[in-house]
């Protein structure tokens, strides 16, 4: 009885050293890592030991069962962010599982810019080497259709923001948070509204922010610039705005915009027809989409650029034409 009394003391004294020793190794043993640094990514709904096995797959230095037995003992398992990590010698098991739980996974970044076409936009997302690219293929419709919108033309429907995800992200999610971003911008740009504006929602408020981004070349003009156009849809003018036609023309606009493209008719030469455009024209910023809702109040009807990014707001055709003279024709008045 005595010596079976001296072996559990043992065997407690052994398990006693074992736990401490592992213990000592999780908090203070760097892992081997087969390269450093090296990435590994955890997918949303991995298990303990799936994320275990995808740890020593990329060549860290843990056993399955080890590290699934540490997540069992630290108890916030569940805490875990799926994402890709970075993983940089030297690195202990324990700081393993406080990157994992803290969620510090690298992002990569994406600019969609003000003023981009929605052409322009494309391009860049399927460039971007850590994206997977699930729209490739898809035309703008289905696009719109895989990320839940509801219009069919996808000009203007996205924000321009930086854009921060996860290396292997589909490039969906991104066209989805973009889209999402300029909805919920737009929406509280026509909550406040001015009163009376001659938009008839906040598509056209949309499409008329696309111009605006368009046509300024300095930011305090613009919504000086906004107004002009607002001005003139009150009085029923033709807006004539050369990016509208620029846009229209596509692939076929060579820089040199000439007299036979002012006067050739297409749903955005809005020197032919009256009104807005039928679709935006340009992917259009924050600023932009307030100047559309909220314009200067001035009764200025005509711009023309001074040369410098700035703009000559005039209220009369003689004075429009004076300002053409004096900065574009360079002649004095």
């Amino acid at each position: 009885m005595k010596r079976l009394f001296v072996l559990l003391i043992l065997l407690v004294a052994v398990a006693a050293g074992i736990a401490g020793a592992a213990r000592y190794a999780y908090r203070n043993t760097p892992l081997a890592l087969e390269s450093s640094p090296l990435r590994v990514r955890v997918d949303r709904g991995m298990s303990v030991a799936a994320i275990g096995e995808a740890m020593r797959k990329a060549g860290v230095g843990v056993e399955g069962w080890q590290f699934t037995l540490a997540a069992r003992l630290r108890g916030d398992a569940k805490a875990i962010k799926a994402g890709v990590y970075e993983l940089a010698a030297p690195l202990t098991l324990a700081a393993l599982f406080d990157r994992l739980v803290r969620g510090e996974v690298v992002l990569s970044e994406l600019m969609v810019l003000e003023g981009w076409t929605f052409r322009q936009m494309r391009a860049s997302v399927a460039a971007h080497p850590e994206l997977l690219h699930d729209s490739a293929g898809l035309s703008d419709e289905a696009l719109l259709r895989r990320i839940g919108a509801t219009e069919r033309h996808p000009e203007g429907l996205f924000f321009p923001s930086t854009y921060r995800f996860s290396p292997g992200s589909s490039d969906l999610d991104v066209y989805r948070e973009a889209y999402r971003l300029l909805k919920s911008n737009l929406n509280a740009a026509w909550q406040a509204r001015q009163p009376d504006l001659p938009l008839a929602d906040p598509y056209q408020a949309l499409v008329l922010a696309s111009i605006v981004e368009k046509e300024t070349g300095r930011d305090a003009d613009r919504d000086k610039i906004a107004a002009v156009f607002v001005n003139r849809l009150r009085l029923g003018m033709m807006l004539q705005s050369d990016p509208t036609i620029i846009y229209g023309l596509g692939e076929r606009f060579d820089g040199n915009l000439r007299k036979r493209d002012l006067q050739a008719d297409t749903p955005y030469n809005t020197y032919t027809r009256g009104g807005l455009p039928p679709t935006p024209i340009s992917l259009p910023g924050r600023a932009a989409i307030q100047a559309a809702v909220q314009p200067a109040p001035i009764s200025a009807l005509y711009f023309v650029s001074r040369g410098d990014g700035s703009s000559e707001f005039s209220g009369d055709l003689g004075a429009h034409n004076r300002a053409v003279s004096r900065y574009q024709l360079k002649k004095k008045p």
